[in-house]
């Protein structure tokens, strides 16, 4: 049997599966149909500092080879995740990632020491909310916004802690150089891509919020391309995330230079599709004699 295991910034996975952010709620849902033992990491539901009820419906749109989402990080709040859901989740040999959002760094602070102290295992920054100190720039798209909370959430931190690439920029190599030199341990991306859907009929967007962040298959070469540029920038582990629904897709993430691979809304066409990568994988690596961790940046660019 192939030794799946890969080392994220220090935090050990059984396998570089990892289920990702605001795909599989706090995981009870998806736990009754797979054993949640066989992932490597869970990244659960976006959190913020207090409850929050998302925006209005309709908030999810079906695309062309996607969806569309603005949920607006409905969420119960982290205190009420970490007394009602962690105890849960920490029954299980898959490691737990926290997703936090914020309006300010004094947030992102907060968030990131009651998290890492009530025993995640590593904290994902989500860093593409509207930046209130900045007149609602999100901090993602401006890598002096970005250093900062990658600094506060740092030095809040008792666990490693990863930032979430938004492929919204110019250049995100950029960003992932300034989040590595404020201190991240690992980078996730990409992710969605701003996108909107309008109703022919009656010339409405789709969406009540206009726009959505747009996730699925559509997105997979613009997240390869952006694996390739950031690992090329930053020696940072990777987690590499973007469309991902069969094992060629993982692979490409992998080779591009990911340490490890999400999936996420290819689980609402396939509630098993995790569990199918994670087999896929495994059989990949036996027949090769390979690891994932050797797999990764192995690509041979012209």
């Amino acid at each position: 049997m192939a030794d799946l295991r890969v080392d994220l910034a220090g935090v050990e996975l059984n396998n570089p599966v990892v289920l990702n952010s605001g795909c599989v709620g706090f995981g009870r849902e998806y736990g009754e149909y797979f054993d949640l033992n066989r992932i490597g990491a869970i990244c659960v539901k976006g959190l913020t500092l207090k409850p929050r009820a998302g925006n209005k419906p309709p908030r999810v749109a079906e695309t062309p080879c996607g969806m569309l989402n603005s949920v607006g990080l409905q969420n119960p709040g982290v205190d009420a995740f970490l007394r009602d859901d962690l105890p849960w989740l920490k029954q299980f040999g898959c490691k737990v990632i926290a997703n936090i959002s914020g309006n300010h760094e004094d947030e992102y602070a907060e968030m990131a020491w009651k998290c890492s102290t009530g025993g995640v295992d590593m904290l994902e920054v989500n860093i593409s909310c509207p930046n209130v100190k900045q007149g609602g720039i999100a901090f993602g798209t401006q890598p002096q916004a970005a250093a900062e909370v990658t600094r506060a959430v740092v030095n809040h931190s008792v666990v490693p802690v990863m930032v979430k690439l938004s492929p919204n920029v110019a250049d995100i190599a950029e960003m992932a150089r300034a989040v590595d030199e404020a201190g991240a341990h690992a980078i996730s991306l990409i992710n969605t891509l701003l996108g909107m859907r309008i109703d022919t009929t009656t010339r409405r967007p789709v969406l009540h919020n206009n726009v959505g962040g747009l996730s699925g298959r559509a997105m997979l070469p613009v997240a390869v391309r952006c694996v390739w540029q950031v690992a090329n920038a930053t020696p940072l582990p990777l987690l590499g995330m973007g469309g991902v629904s069969c094992l060629d897709d993982a692979l490409q993430l992998l080779m591009a230079g990911a340490t490890a691979v999400g999936i996420g809304t290819a689980l609402f066409a396939d509630p098993l599709a995790a569990i199918k990568l994670v087999d896929a994988l495994e059989a990949y690596c036996d027949a090769h004699g390979v690891t994932p961790s050797a797999l990764s940046g192995t690509v041979q660019p012209w």
